[in-house]
């Protein structure tokens, strides 16, 4: 009688099939209410620049939860912070999808709840951020990065068209009612992973540990310089996604189908970029990240003119795999260069930093597109990634920064079944 084989890689560990399946789920959910939410606001009578605050709403506990969420990752499991997190953001998206579909929302409502999900995002990144390398021996992880990015993408690509498809045929409310049931899923099956109980350690108070991960932050110069680049990056990107590109979507293009259409060829990208990086591994890691980072420009120049759709959405397939390519290599620098106590901590400035100009981004897009158009200001943008990629490759931490060879043994960070 023959038997079933054990699949290979990162794929044997129980705890990284469960992690996988989970931010599969969540991420098809997230790109559903993505392509949902601005409509939603706009659907309700809200104006482009609601549409930012709404976003703006989300960002800012979604920061001012961060470094407070670091510290409790990294004293407490971190597969449970996540369930805990989870479990708010689906309750706070039920909420706002009962209001919409009810008819009855308005637009405080919509960026409160906004801003009840923020909270629980706050925890759950430094968590993720941390939780992965526990699931996998050390060897694996560059691999396992990859191959949870395919993941993520290929639910943001499905989720993405299956947004614009549900928002523009049966209205925004029931995409955010298939996000609040993704992240209740993700919360149940994210309970079942198992892990060896952490070695005990001595544990001083939050702040002092806030304090010691904010020193070992600012002593590694590729990384502030990065996440400082990325502050502004993000900003950008921010209001285009949640912003600029609905506001362009429903001028020029089509509606949110076709936005739908956009982000999911972004998605398609993103698939194909992550497969590159099962194989491709840059000795200088941080090199070939930044190097990277232009193509987000050309995405902005499309819809800045606005190109036909279809163009729109090869900019965007380009965008999605050269954003693997960064985030895989990004990942594999973090957890390569530093420990595994400190992981979360840290992970949790370097979100801080990306996203500190996020709700700006987003407040700020519509007023602006208002006041020099929306061509404009995406031009701004295009130009400004591109001037700040060019200063951060002038930092020699950034360049020089290699990849070191595995260990020839290791244990596996989670439980194989």
């Amino acid at each position: 009688m023959r038997h079933l084989s054990l699949p290979s890689g990162p794929l044997r560990s129980s705890n990284f099939r469960l992690l996988l399946a989970c931010d599969v789920i969540s991420a098809t959910g997230t790109a559903v209410a993505t392509v949902a939410l601005p409509f939603a606001v706009l659907a309700i009578g809200g104006s482009a620049s609601d549409v930012g605050y709404v976003a703006a709403a989300y960002l800012v506990p979604l920061m001012g939860f961060l470094i407070l969420g670091g510290v409790v990752a990294d004293r407490l499991p971190r597969h449970q912070v996540m369930v805990a997190a989870n479990g708010l953001q689906a309750l706070a998206q039920a909420a706002s999808a009962i209001l919409v579909l009810a008819g009855h929302a308005r637009v405080w409502e919509l960026a409160s709840l906004a801003a009840a999900r923020g909270v629980g995002t706050g925890f759950y990144l430094p968590a993720a951020e941390g939780l992965l390398p526990h699931t996998v021996p050390a060897g694996q992880r560059a691999q396992a990065n990859a191959m949870d990015r395919i993941g993520r993408n290929g639910g943001q690509i499905g989720g993405a068209a299956l947004g614009g498809v549900v928002a523009g045929l049966a209205g925004p409310g029931w995409g955010l009612a298939a996000d609040a049931v993704s992240f209740a899923v993700a919360a149940g099956l994210r309970a079942g992973m198992r892990f060896p109980a952490r070695p005990s350690a001595p544990r001083t108070g939050m702040l002092h540990e806030m304090r010691e991960g904010w020193r070992d932050f600012i002593t590694r110069r590729w990384l502030w310089v990065i996440v400082l680049q990325f502050a502004f990056i993000v900003a950008i990107l921010t209001g285009t996604e949640s912003v600029l590109g609905p506001l362009v979507a429903d001028a020029h293009l089509g509606g949110a189908r076709s936005w739908g259409v956009i982000l999911a060829a972004e998605g398609i990208g993103a698939v194909l970029g992550g497969f590159v990086m099962i194989r491709f591994r840059p000795r200088r890691m941080l090199l070939a990240a930044s190097l990277a980072v232009p193509a987000e420009s050309v995405f902005l120049l499309a819809l800045a003119v606005p190109l036909p759709v279809p163009v729109i959405a090869a900019t965007a397939f380009l965008t999605g795999g050269c954003v693997e390519v960064f985030g895989v290599n990004w990942a594999t620098a973090m957890q390569q260069e530093i420990p595994p106590d400190m992981l979360s901590r840290l992970s949790s400035y370097d979100a801080l930093g990306s996203f500190a100009l996020a709700p700006v981004g987003t407040a700020v897009a519509g007023p602006l597109a208002g006041s020099f158009g929306t061509p404009a200001v995406l031009a701004a943008g295009a130009i400004l990634i591109v001037v700040l990629t060019a200063a951060v490759l002038l930092v020699p931490d950034v360049r020089h920064l290699e990849r070191q060879a595995p260990a020839a043994s290791g244990q596996p960070g989670g439980l194989a079944s």
